[in-house]
């Protein structure tokens, strides 16, 4: 069975996240969404447990999809998964110099075991982030545009 795992905080879970798992999933058997868990020192973020169901909800109808929180490295969530792959999304060049080197680093953590796909941002997700979501929230900007949504009724 071929695993691949997509790592983030999540905080919130947005279009281009979801673009990333939509893209992704064609290519594994199973792809397991971690989710950064509780130890994270972050101001304001919700419990691991709440951004998990929020996401599970989003994809309740495809089996090959898990959500789970994580802790540690990410090559270790890979291995306790059996994923060889991480999924990452990049969308500038300053994303891809931070991926590439955490790459790097993966490889030489798991002698070259488990690898990381990059998958680059569609276009017209590619100045989303979740930093910018919360910030619009903040200042009581509607951010539905940038959260994915399935049935119209289940917004993360």
């Amino acid at each position: 069975m071929k695993t691949g795992i997509f790592v983030g905080t999540f905080n919130p879970f947005t279009v281009g996240h979801d673009s990333i798992v939509t893209r992704a999933l064609p290519l594994f058997d199973k792809l397991v969404i971690g989710v950064v868990g509780d130890h994270v020192q972050k101001p304001g973020i919700p419990p691991a447990a709440e951004r998990i169901e929020a996401i599970r909800a989003l994809y309740a109808d495809e089996p090959r999809i898990e959500v789970k929180a994580y802790f540690g490295l990410a090559v270790d969530f890979a291995r306790s998964e059996g994923a060889r792959f991480i999924v990452k999304g990049v969308r500038s060049v300053k994303d891809f110099e931070y991926e590439r080197e955490q790459a790097d680093i993966n490889r030489q953590l798991t002698n070259g075991e488990v690898e990381t796909i990059l998958l680059y941002s569609e276009p017209q997700y590619a100045s989303v982030s979740s930093s910018m979501v919360r910030e619009l929230q903040h200042f009581g900007v509607d951010v539905s545009p940038y959260l994915p949504s399935r049935n119209n009724d289940i917004t993360i």
